[in-house]
């Protein structure tokens, strides 16, 4: 190519490096505001977007989520941008190192789900389930965040039932949430007069109910979740593989602005 020409190329992927890295700092600063918003104000909202949310972001605190993507992408977005507007080797090789640092981590976070599913089973285990024992039933948001998951997706608990043991909700209640004797298929109605509770049934669906009395037994959001992302596998392989490529694209053309600037 003639000078003219490469020249020509090398302005055309810059700019489009800073309108790329420019909507990825927006959008990572929307997502640090909505997660600084549901930090604050969760339950309007819940009430605004609650039955729109995805069960598997359900699972885990949206607002921290939110906040830790929206200021990763803030970062990439800031080094991206300003790295290729003012030609700085520094920050575009700053660049390259993050987003490979992340291509990295989701490798390995994709090998691990993949291969030690009982590790990421036991893991969310250590880290929901005393949440579940200590904030369902007293923290309205929690609580209404697992209502709906747990409610949605048909599950109870993040293993099962059990995991409510010994829980405030359990001390409060003497039972189980309603959502673990499984309200699509109700137990027969029956009244169990040491707890003085309900089973699900004609009589109507209690406060909380006792599964393993009622035969009902739910299964865990773990199990259900992963279920679901194994029925839709290809889709979220296909997600997958299109953020990849983005990232190595990203970092491609971070690295060719960074070998071409002394050719200027």
């Amino acid at each position: 190519l003639s000078p003219g020409a490469k020249m020509g190329c090398f302005t055309f992927i810059k700019v489009m490096m800073i309108l790329f890295n420019l909507a990825i700092f927006l959008s990572g600063g929307a997502l640090l505001g909505v997660g600084i918003w549901v930090k604050v104000d969760g339950e309007s909202f819940l009430k605004l977007f609650g039955t729109l949310s995805s069960s598997v972001l359900q699972v885990v605190n949206v607002a921290y989520l939110l906040i830790v993507i929206g200021a990763i992408l803030l970062v990439i977005g800031f080094l991206g941008c300003y790295g290729a507007q003012k030609e700085s080797k520094c920050l575009l090789m700053m660049f390259f190192s993050v987003v490979l640092i992340i291509f990295i981590a989701e490798v390995a976070a994709a090998v691990v789900a993949l291969v030690f599913t009982g590790l990421a089973e036991t893991l969310l285990t250590g880290l929901v389930t005393p949440l579940l024992k200590e904030k369902y039933g007293m923290n309205d948001t929690f609580t209404q965040i697992w209502d709906l998951t747990m409610t949605e997706v048909h599950c109870c608990g993040l293993n099962n039932y059990t995991d409510f043991d010994n829980s405030y909700f359990y001390e409060k209640y003497h039972g189980y949430p309603k959502q673990c004797c499984g309200t699509e298929n109700p137990c027969n109605s029956t009244y169990l007069p040491f707890w003085g509770m309900l089973c699900p049934g004609s009589w109507g669906i209690a406060t909380s109910c006792h599964p393993h009395l009622c035969g009902c037994l739910v299964q865990g959001c773990f199990k259900q979740i992963l279920e679901e992302i194994r029925t839709n596998a290809g889709v979220a392989g296909g997600v997958a593989a299109g953020i990849a490529a983005l990232e190595i694209a990203a970092m491609a053309v971070s690295m060719y602005l960074y070998c071409h600037l002394d050719e200027k």
